[in-house]
């Protein structure tokens, strides 16, 4: 946990709701930190924006004091902005990362760059939402927009979200959805907004839509995907960008791209954590990261030299090897760093798919794998926020209906920091298939820790803008992309590759069971290997965790809260995979408020058949503020047939004990070769 700072260089002084304005009159609520010495505008200082949809008076209000109270304290104003249509902000909300949302991004910054107690600068921070449109809104080039600090974010909407992994259809796809619609349409406070809340409130009701119908009508790269994703044009980014991730994140494999294909000053930090900010963490261990943020602002903005920019471009935590469980509250390792990405250092290592299931092997013939459909219900969550079952488990269990390859046991301990590679040479016989590759670390006494995996929908193997059928019995190659990983392979252990046709329920399966057939010695694996670097003895350490105090909360047990759970009914075949998204219960006194909410998503199949899958979700948010009880129930369901996917979604809003509104939707999408 981190250290607790209350005392600060700068007194602060907080504004609960402030009200930018938008070019069209929309209002924008905020919360600001300023430093008193700059409330009369005698002494201007940076701001620091952080950008989002998620509620900054009731839903990130905790963890926004923490951080923006330790960097107000260190001299900046700090502005935390809701969306249009979240929070108290005005307007209605109509997707993820529009270019409405980055347009009003665009007009806050020149609106705070206007304001007497800024200089001029802003620099926008954002973990996850927030660090995709830092990014998004850099690439605008707003004037004043200084540098950006983006923590598991992407620059690619397609390759590198919860919709998409490798063209084939994540399960966190739908799970997401049903979490936005969940609160997409809460109420504003009506002790910030006034009588105006319940017509806002109506707005958002009304507006309210299931997302995941239109991300299924963009199942390939289109147009859709490209608006917002920087990496169609790195070059429009040319302010200096500060990267982070975790290797436990979903977004990991964004931070070397960003390296490295970025022209402006960059710095990369990837640790072993989850989804979070890197000061606190559920996977140890965590880092004074707020410092390494003041430090970083320091250079950029008030022209100190910090010595930020003359430590390595690109930073990460070497992990150990664990033996596998599906819980880790700390990774064992070590601090290395490479001077530039792409690293020169780095060396490829190709081993053949050889004969016998050997790893490096040599020898030609084929080799074929159907998996069953149970392949992956130990595969653990796509998205992980460090705990409640979130890791794969051992792999000899999914190993049992994969195609292995083995190395022989380690002389040396092997280190490998990149993106693998599976480059495979196949034929299928259907159409339609997809491709699981894992890479695993295999103990001596058998245990197999999973390391990194990648997916890929075999009709993209050319393209994920243009699909072609596969031509039964036909031979192609394509090349298997596993998330970026630093990882260190002991003396002793063997190097294990897995591939699975199915991967249920981190991708939707292929309409039918296809038998792959895969060409041995043609086929190999890429590891990028990393020679020892004398100088990561010396780099220097990382100051201990810290932060602010947070507001006052209070976090109420929740009876029989939903478990992660995978259980199989061996008459019938069906199996059920349980990711409960959120339980929680919590009281705000200082606004008082209290929040109730549960979110739950179920994933189903039948073994043998693709086309039993389903996936189905609960959610129900209770607010209760003076005056209102509100409550929202939604539900859902996805299933498919051979040529469609289909969406059912229903939603009851009741104030107190009176439904007040009511729909549903049922909608069928043709399924485009996934």
């Amino acid at each position: 946990m981190p250290q607790i700072q209350t005392e600060f260089p700068h007194p602060v002084q907080i504004i609960e709701t402030l009200w930018v304005p938008m070019p069209d009159g929309t209002r924008l609520a905020a919360k600001l930190w300023l430093p008193e010495t700059a409330l009369t505008g005698a002494t201007p200082v940076p701001v620091l924006l952080e950008y989002l949809p998620y509620r900054l008076r009731d839903g990130t209000r905790t963890r926004d004091q923490g951080l923006h109270m330790y960097v107000a304290g260190h001299g900046y104003a700090c502005m935390r902005l809701d969306i249009r249509g979240t929070g108290e902000s005005e307007g209605v909300i109509t997707g993820e990362y529009t270019e409405q949302e980055q347009l009003d991004g665009v007009a806050a910054i020149e609106w705070l760059a206007a304001q007497p107690w800024c200089d001029g600068q802003v620099s926008m921070i954002g973990i996850s939402w927030g660090g995709f449109n830092g990014l998004q809104i850099a690439a605008r080039q707003p004037a004043a927009l200084k540098s950006v600090i983006t923590v598991g974010s992407t620059d690619d909407r397609y390759a590198t979200d919860i919709h998409w992994v490798g063209g084939c259809l994540s399960k966190d796809n739908f799970d997401w959805s049903a979490t936005m619609f969940s609160g997409n349409d809460l109420p504003p406070d009506s002790q910030v907004v006034g009588d105006a809340w319940r017509e806002m409130w109506m707005d958002r009701i009304h507006a309210n839509q299931p997302w995941i119908i239109e991300w299924l009508h963009h199942q390939r790269r289109d147009d859709y995907w490209k608006q917002g994703s920087v990496c169609e044009d790195f070059s429009a980014i040319t302010i200096p960008v500060y990267a982070i991730s975790g290797w436990a994140d979903n977004y990991s494999e964004a931070v070397p791209r960003l390296l490295a294909n970025l022209k402006g000053p960059r710095l990369g930090l990837i640790g072993p954590w989850a989804h979070s900010y890197p000061h606190e963490v559920t996977v140890e261990p965590a880092i004074g990261w707020l410092q390494e943020l003041v430090r970083w602002l320091d250079h950029w903005t008030k022209g100190i030299d910090t010595g930020m920019m003359d430590q390595p471009m690109y930073r990460v935590w070497m992990q150990d090897y664990v033996p596998p469980q599906t819980c880790y509250l700390e990774r064992p390792g070590r601090w290395v760093a490479e001077d530039s990405w792409p690293s020169s250092r780095i060396q490829p290592q190709h081993l053949a798919l050889g004969l016998h299931g050997i790893l490096g092997g040599s020898g030609n013939g084929t080799a074929q794998i159907c998996s069953p459909l149970w392949i992956g219900l130990s595969a653990g969550e796509v998205g992980r926020y460090g705990n409640d079952a979130d890791w794969a488990t051992d792999q000899r269990e999914d190993d049992g209906g994969s195609l292995v390859f083995l190395s022989a046991p380690l002389t040396e301990q092997k280190e490998i920091l990149g993106a693998p590679q599976l480059h495979l040479t196949f034929s299928s016989d259907k159409p339609q298939a997809l491709v699981a590759v894992r890479v695993n670390d295999v103990a001596p006494d058998g245990r197999s820790t999973r390391v990194t995996v990648g997916l890929l929908n075999l009709t993209h193997r050319d393209s994920h803008e243009h699909a072609t059928d596969l031509i039964p019995g036909q031979t192609y190659t394509a090349t298997v992309d596993l998330d970026d990983i630093a990882h260190a392979f002991p003396a002793g252990h063997r190097i294990a590759v897995s591939i699975s046709t199915t991967y249920y329920p981190i991708a939707w399966p292929s309409p039918e069971l296809a038998t792959l057939t895969v060409h041995l010695g043609a086929s190999h694996l890429e590891l990028p290997v990393r020679p020892t670097r004398p100088e990561d003895a010396s780099l220097p350490a990382f100051a201990p965790p810290i932060r602010a105090p947070q507001t006052p909360h209070t976090y109420h047990p929740v009876e029989n809260p939903p478990l992660r759970r995978v259980t199989r009914d061996l008459l019938s075949g069906k199996m059920t995979v349980d990711f409960p998204r959120w339980t929680y219960s919590k009281t705000m006194p200082d606004i008082g408020q209290t929040q109730t909410a549960t979110g739950i998503i179920s994933h189903e199949i039948i073994d043998g058949d693709p086309l039993s899958a389903v996936t189905v979700t609960d959610y129900k948010v209770t607010m209760q503020f003076p005056g209102h009880t509100i409550h929202h129930h939604s539900t859902g369901r996805m299933s498919c047939t051979a040529t469609h996917f289909r969406v059912e979604q229903s939603l009851k809003i009741h104030e107190a004990d009176t439904l007040i509104f009511e729909r549903h939707w049922d909608e069928e999408i043709p399924r485009d070769m996934v």
